[in-house]
């Protein structure tokens, strides 16, 4: 951000650049030649004045002409117009990015909470297997298995734990903090992040995107540039006025002239040349920039539309069916009638889907985030200076 914003200021100084006329030139001489040795003085003097010096103050100006001065200012102007719109064009980048790592961090935060309350129901599953086994009910080893699963899931917990911490320093870092250790405070559940649809970004064309816009305005700068190329066959002329004090004959005198350089060596064709490749690679990166939008804009909806179709199955259909399944054989596994594997299988199972509904639920919101990025415009007033 702080590099393309300075991007936004060199456009500006060229704008300011380009309306600049250029400074005139101011030339004094004295000139005093005397092979005979004459005398210094004159008829009217021997003050430094009257003496017989050829003094001579002049100025000298360049005057631009054919359009060079407006195409440099068309350019300068597209420039910036790029400028600004790779600026919006990073924000908009950079927030999707933010989402994502937001996203990412409150993912692991709820893995977590799914693995330390597998892990609480089999610790529970664990303390009731302790009086059956007292009672002779079970054996040892379907105890020594309840809390075999009981802390694998502890320690899956703690891995989650870990690339959580990680996660949200991956947010400390997007966000700009000066020393990121894990400071910040996920305020948003997985799920609440969940908006809306995308709604009337689906008539999107990605026209007014920023990267659309800087690229189209790159294009403009190009095509100015080769404008200003094909002004600089055309001489700009020097005019220049004198003053010249020369005693005793002709004490003083003014003068008049006009000088420009004559093409015919040099018509810059070259120049030309090689601006006119430069607007062709800008119209390129104009259509391809275009045609990105638009894949962009496709390709977010498809993945949003089949992100929601998930997670909207998980959390009205799968996820309630597996908690009741899971609550079922633990039941069952209580009363002597279901066996320790079907109980940990059910335990194990809901655990997956609780942790695929979460993935699901980060996969929609992600989606979304993708669809609002890939959708953002701008409007013309947010280019003006």
């Amino acid at each position: 951000m702080l590099a393309a914003a300075a991007g936004v200021d060199a456009a500006t100084a060229q704008k300011i650049v380009a309306k600049e006329f250029p400074n005139p030139s101011y030339v004094f001489s004295t000139t005093y030649i005397n092979f005979d040795n004459h005398p210094n003085s004159t008829s009217m003097g021997n003050t430094l004045w009257d003496r017989s010096y050829d003094t001579v103050f002049a100025i000298t100006q360049l005057f631009e002409i054919g359009g060079k001065r407006r195409s440099r200012q068309n350019s300068a102007q597209a420039g910036f117009e790029s400028a600004k719109a790779l600026l919006l064009d990073t924000r908009r980048t950079l927030d999707l990015a933010v989402a994502k790592a937001y996203v990412a961090a409150a993912l692991a935060m709820e893995n977590v909470d799914v693995l330390r309350q597998s892990a609480a129901s089999l610790r529970k599953e664990a303390s009731i297997a302790e009086v059956r086994l007292k009672a002779g009910e079970i054996s040892e080893a379907d105890k020594a298995q309840i809390e075999i699963t009981a802390e694998r899931f502890e320690l899956d917990a703690r891995t989650a734990e870990s690339s959580a911490a990680q996660a949200r320093v991956a947010v400390e870092v997007l966000l700009g903090a000066p020393h990121p250790r894990d400071n910040c405070v996920l305020t948003d559940h997985l799920e609440a992040l969940i908006g809306p649809g995308p709604g009337s970004a689906t008539n999107s064309t990605g026209a007014w995107r920023p990267d659309v816009i800087a690229a189209e305005a790159a294009w403009r700068q190009a095509e100015a540039g080769i404008r200003l190329q094909k002004a600089y066959r055309i001489p700009d002329p020097t005019v220049l006025a004198q003053y010249d004090h020369n005693p005793p004959d002709f004490p003083n005198s003014i003068g008049f002239g006009v000088s420009f350089p004559v093409p015919l060596w040099n018509q810059n064709r070259g120049n030309i040349l090689a601006a006119e490749a430069a607007r062709e690679q800008a119209r390129l990166a104009y259509e391809k920039a275009r045609a990105q939008a638009v894949a962009d804009i496709a390709t977010a909806l498809l993945v949003y539309d089949d992100a929601a179709e998930r997670w909207q199955s998980f959390r009205e259909s799968i996820r309630p069916k597996s908690e009741r399944v899971r609550k079922t054989k633990a039941y069952a596994y209580q009363k002597g009638g279901a066996s320790l594997l079907d109980m940990l299988v059910a335990e194990r199972d809901d655990n997956d889907v609780r942790l695929a509904a979460n993935q699901a639920a980060s996969d929609t919101a992600i989606a979304l985030a993708a669809v609002k990025a890939a959708t953002q415009e701008i409007q013309p007033s947010q280019l003006k200076p």
